[in-house]
């Protein structure tokens, strides 16, 4: 229906939108409880690419947990949503890290993050959204 509210995406198209963004965030849980990062980020070879310093988000690729990120934008009109799942690893051989660099990541605050990590996707889901108002409540359910 072209007047459909929510549009879902091809794999293509919600690369492409995740290309043109810089801060998503990235999701997981620790010890039951979860977890959420802003991260700002590029992709690379249909991975999302990231920086960080030592801590939790390092933590993840260590335990091989699973993740998900999303990024999404929207204008007055309309929006859209790109959600990847998948596992976090971190780059540890000189071929990885050199290809990473070639990307020009750099932190947008003043803390060192040496470690370059990717989320290795499993899957990934797009919606695009027209924005409007609420339909009518009696000629929804009538």
């Amino acid at each position: 229906m072209l007047d459909d509210p929510v549009t879902y995406l091809s794999d293509d198209e919600s690369w492409k939108l995740l290309s043109g963004a810089a801060l998503g965030r990235l999701v997981t849980s620790i010890a039951g409880q979860p977890e959420i990062f802003p991260v700002n980020y590029v992709v690379q070879d249909r991975t999302v690419l990231f920086r960080t310093a030592e801590g939790t988000k390092l933590f993840l690729a260590v335990t091989n947990s699973p993740v998900a990120f999303e990024a999404d934008d929207h204008t007055t009109t309309e929006g859209w949503s790109v959600i990847v799942k998948g596992r976090a690893q971190v780059l540890k051989t000189d071929a990885e890290i050199q290809r990473a660099e070639q990307a020009k990541l750099s932190p947008w605050i003043a803390t060192l993050k040496l470690h370059y990590m990717r989320v290795i996707p499993s899957e990934i889901t797009g919606r695009h959204f027209k924005f409007g108002p609420e339909p009518d409540r009696a000629e929804t359910f009538a």
